[in-house]
């Protein structure tokens, strides 16, 4: 039985929509101030503003349809020789300590800890020439903004480049209302894409806001705790009649402004600010971040790990109209514990002794998603992609170890499932030691154009820097994969 632990909201709301200290045409400051702000405390799910955004959208005939991202994230940066691209008749100093399995695709070989990814091969995509130069972490955004540029280690505006999950929330929003659009079980700040330039409202909602999840070590360790999942609880004495009382004092004071408003956009305010507080008073975000509503037999199946039960909560919030959910698969706050170095350097470890209790692990986990997307027929909609900063040096014994990788940007693997492409292939290859590419390079802003053809976000879209220069949110002439079809 697992003890409740409280634990501190992960990041602040922001709230920049609602002007909460600002003069609005005939308005009473202090009371309405005093007003906008407490509302601000309750609609914590996201703005009126996304929820009028998307009905704009709709208007103009733009895809806002129910299009959805997984992305799990392998924080640290997984060795690709050793997961997806096995170099088995290389020498031991190259190839590593595992074997490799034979998968369902002919002549297609993947590592041994992964037996039923290669059982059901044909349902992914493999990338193996991934261009990971200028990737580094810890905080590092290359890949999940798709831009180059986006290295705070080097640049000093390098947090500033929103994250491709920002972008979606601003340009595609959430499929439902009542959902958030971008979210983020989030291990660490530094691991996760925020929205920089966007501006706060398109922050990712962290999830361990209102999820219950067990909490482990920085070694992977399940402590028996559990903590988060307090945003739903009402503050003491505050009920959902108060709250409602509170909304029609501000519809008073927002009525002596709407009778000067001859374009009605204050009354457009009106209902999407209703819908932001509806989203907390609902039932549709709080049943979705229930995992004990899901089925007894669906729990087991996924297990009870922490990462497979937040790949599980994944599928619930896309289900229920998240677009785009973010996965940091990292026990530890530093680099990440994909990060194996070395066996000598805890907690990352080397290759098998770091790498090797992880790969079975997110062998179960991205298979039973991925399969139970399908059977709920969710798998066409919903792109799951699962990834790291970089790959791992071709030479092992790293920094004094048996068999630890350095980090080795030059080349990296990646695999993507669903979202209606054509899979059962391998994309790309690496040099017989894998440590350069070979054929078909993939950029980042490759890889940020496949995510926005799949969420109907066009490819010209931009926004704008601290100068108002436009800026692409596809850097470096990237293009969708063709290969998926």
């Amino acid at each position: 039985m697992r003890s409740q632990r409280p634990q501190a909201p992960t990041t602040p709301h922001a709230f920049v929509n609602f002007n909460a200290r600002r003069r609005e045409g005939l308005s009473l400051v202090s009371r309405r101030g005093m007003l906008k702000t407490g509302f601000v405390g309750i609609a914590g799910l996201t703005l009126p503003a996304l929820l009028k955004n998307r009905a704009e959208a709709a208007a103009a005939g733009k895809p806002i349809g129910g299009k959805s991202v997984i992305l799990l994230w392998m924080a640290g940066g997984p060795s690709h020789i050793d997961t997806w691209d096995p170099k088995p008749t290389r020498p031991i100093e190259n190839r590593g300590p595992f074997g490799v399995i034979q998968t369902k695709l002919p002549g297609v070989q993947i590592c041994e800890h992964l037996p039923k990814q290669a059982a059901m091969l044909d349902k992914f995509t493999i990338l193996r020439s991934v261009d990971a130069r200028n990737s580094s972490h810890q905080p590092n955004m290359v890949f999940q903004s798709g831009n180059l540029e986006a290295t705070p280690r080097t640049n000093p505006k390098g947090d500033m480049y929103p994250a491709i999950g920002s972008i979606v929330a601003k340009h595609h929003g959430a499929n439902s209302p009542g959902m958030p659009p971008y979210v983020a079980f989030q291990t660490d700040k530094t691991h996760v894409g925020y929205s920089g330039y966007l501006g706060k409202q398109y922050d990712p909602f962290i999830a361990q806001q209102a999820a219950k999840l067990p909490i482990y070590t920085n070694v992977g360790v399940d402590t028996g705790q559990v903590g988060g999942a307090n945003l739903f609880d009402l503050p003491l004495g505050l009920s959902q009649d108060r709250i409602y009382d509170r909304r029609s004092l501000l519809n008073q004071f927002d009525r002596l402004q709407s009778d000067l408003d001859r374009q009605g956009s204050m009354n457009a305010l009106d209902t999407y600010s209703q819908q932001a507080v509806d989203m907390v008073l609902g039932s549709r975000a709080r049943e979705a971040f229930d995992i004990t509503r899901e089925p007894q037999p669906t729990r087991d199946r996924f297990g009870d790990h922490l990462w497979c039960q937040e790949a599980l909560m994944a599928r619930r919030l896309v289900e229920a109209g998240a677009s785009f959910v973010t996965l940091d698969l990292s026990y530890h706050r530093a680099s990440g514990t994909w990060d194996n170095h070395g066996d000598n350097i805890p907690p990352y470890g080397g290759i098998k002794n770091g790498l090797g209790p992880l790969l079975p692990l997110f062998d179960h986990l991205i298979t039973t998603l991925v399969t139970d997307l399908e059977e709920r027929g969710l798998l066409d909609d919903c792109l799951v992609i699962a990834m790291g900063e970089f790959g791992r040096s071709p030479q092992i014994g790293t920094q004094g170890s048996t068999d630890g990788r350095n980090h080795w940007p030059v080349v990296m693997s990646m695999c993507l499932a669903g979202g209606g492409y054509r899979h059962g292939q391998v994309v790309g290859a690496s040099e017989s030691d894998g440590g350069q590419i070979a054929d078909r390079p993939v950029t980042p802003g490759d890889l940020a154009a496949t995510i926005y053809r799949h969420m109907g976000v066009p490819l010209d879209t931009t926004y704008e820097d601290e100068r108002g220069r436009p800026r692409y949110a596809v850097q470096n002439n990237g293009q969708p994969l063709h290969e998926l079809g």
